[in-house]
């Protein structure tokens, strides 16, 4: 199929459908969509993850998601319930299994039936397309919160199928942002065109009464992401989404740790989404957002993991972000254990609660680290549209191979890998080495001045050394990377 930024057809649709249904064996339990959506418009309000998000942008209420998923369905309702009751979730993830990700079924039956033969998870996630469209059905119906896969699946097209049956109402993940952090040698023309099958499943089932939220991942390898490089993403699989016929999308943020910087992200990443989509001609979408809390090493120390994540949560009540993503105190670890999950997600919503109402006040460097922000998604949303002669999802393709989109730290051999990015003196993601982002000289200017701020106080010189230093200063309990000798002469 040709790779074009168009609203599939519903005999485009409905060709492919056959192949991807026939992927595996559950997918015939499945086949008749028109049952799928009659369920899914049975399921009530409380359950529809689009419209509980919804209802808490327009009441400025910050709301809790965990991550969590393990091998069985019993085990994994019993994870879920738990972090519904005793964490108080407001939302519940089902996150996928790796096996699944990469489409390997055979390997996740086998780790069920490992997993049930010794009585606990062998498998990092929930391996949904196995258990199928029955046992997806009886994760839902044995919680009382909105359910929404989170997972990392270039081709999710089967996984889209069977969850949204199964009335899960929302769907994370896109064509860039599943792809190039995650993969290493899948192109962006499958992707692209495989997200787009789950764009429009999405729609049909909004079309015919029934509310689907669309996610794109935010944080990307949420290691030292620059805000307009992650923000130009999201609002590209917004637009991507929205061509198909999504109207409920969530943008997101992966916490970069300088409060100034963060909240005005989030500000501008909603505020841009919804302009483009108005401009592109797209009506009646609505926009919410998410805050990652931090994604990148985490201190072993328990207390020392809590003030990490109350740092987040704080960031996040501030920004009012519509929901959060909460992370655990054994992110150094491996795992978490529902407990640790679920004090995790006590933690934040304590915090959120008690900032409730706050924000940061409009500021002189507040406004101007968004104008930043917004000139520099610009320059990059400009380039996309440039590049692919008016077409984004063409554009798209050929931003990857310029380095106009360049993804710090992704595997992917599609991926430039040209730009590097560092912190500034106050904590704030520059561009060190911008590759072959577009940036206009002022641009480029700012981000250098920043740096140089910074390197002058270190008393070195900018360069690599900044990254590495940054990429392990939280787990060490600082945000920005000094040098060992930075101490000793500034105090």
């Amino acid at each position: 199929m040709k790779v074009q930024n168009k609203k599939w057809t519903d005999e485009q649709f409905f060709a492919v459908r056959e192949e991807v249904l026939a992927t595996w064996p559950t997918g015939e339990a499945i086949r008749d969509l028109d049952a799928n959506i009659a369920y899914a418009k049975s399921i009530p309000a409380h359950k529809n993850f689009a419209e509980v998000l919804e209802k808490a942008d327009k009441n400025k209420k910050t709301l809790a998601q965990p991550r969590a998923g393990v091998a069985t369905i019993d085990q994994h309702v019993e994870l879920l319930t738990y972090l519904q009751d005793v964490g108080g979730a407001d939302l519940l993830p089902s996150t996928i299994d790796s096996y699944t990700r990469q489409n390997r079924y055979e390997n996740c039956q086998s780790g069920i039936e490992e997993s049930l033969q010794e009585g606990r998870s062998l498998l990092n996630g929930f391996p949904a397309v196995n258990h199928g469209v029955e046992g997806c059905r009886k994760v839902l119906e044995n919680v009382n919160r909105p359910l929404q896969a989170r997972h990392g699946t270039p081709d999710a097209r089967l996984l889209s199928e069977i969850i949204h049956a199964a009335g899960w109402t929302s769907n994370e993940g896109g064509a860039i942002s599943y792809n190039i952090p995650y993969s290493k040698n899948v192109p962006l023309e499958k992707t692209i065109v495989d997200w787009q099958y789950c764009d429009r499943l999405a729609a049909i089932y909004e079309e015919n009464g029934v509310k689907i939220n669309r996610e794109p991942f935010g944080p990307l390898t949420g290691t030292l992401v620059p805000p307009s490089m992650s923000g130009a993403v999201a609002i590209i699989e917004a637009l991507l989404a929205a061509e198909q016929g999504v109207k409920s999308i969530t943008v997101g943020y992966g916490q970069c740790g300088n409060r100034i910087q963060d909240v005005a992200s989030i500000r501008v990443l909603k505020a841009l989404t919804k302009q483009y989509l108005e401009e592109k001609g797209y009506e009646n979408c609505v926009v919410t957002t998410v805050l990652h809390q931090w994604m990148g090493g985490f201190p072993a120390d328990e207390a020392e993991a809590y003030a990490v994540i109350s740092n987040a949560s704080a960031t996040a009540a501030f920004a009012h972000a519509t929901k959060v993503i909460v992370k655990t105190t054994h992110e150094a670890i491996g795992i978490p254990t529902k407990e640790a999950n679920a004090n995790g997600i006590k933690n934040t919503k304590m915090t959120i609660q008690l900032l409730e109402n706050q924000t940061v006040s409009k500021q002189k460097v507040l406004t101007k680290e968004m104008d930043l922000i917004e000139a520099e998604i610009r320059c990059i949303m400009d380039a996309v549209y440039q590049a692919g002669d008016g077409d984004l999802a063409v554009g798209v393709i050929e931003a990857i191979k310029a380095g106009i989109i360049d993804i710090p730290f992704a595997p992917s051999v599609f991926n430039a890998g040209k730009m590097l990015p560092a912190r500034d003196n106050h904590g704030c993601v520059r561009y060190l080495d911008f590759g072959n982002i577009p940036f206009t000289d002022d641009i480029k200017k700012a981000n250098v001045e920043k740096l140089e701020e910074r390197a002058k106080v270190e008393g070195r010189e900018i360069g690599f050394e900044m990254t590495v230093d940054d990429i392990y200063a939280v787990g060490q309990g600082h945000l920005i990377g000094r040098p060992e000798n930075w101490k000793e002469g500034n105090e």
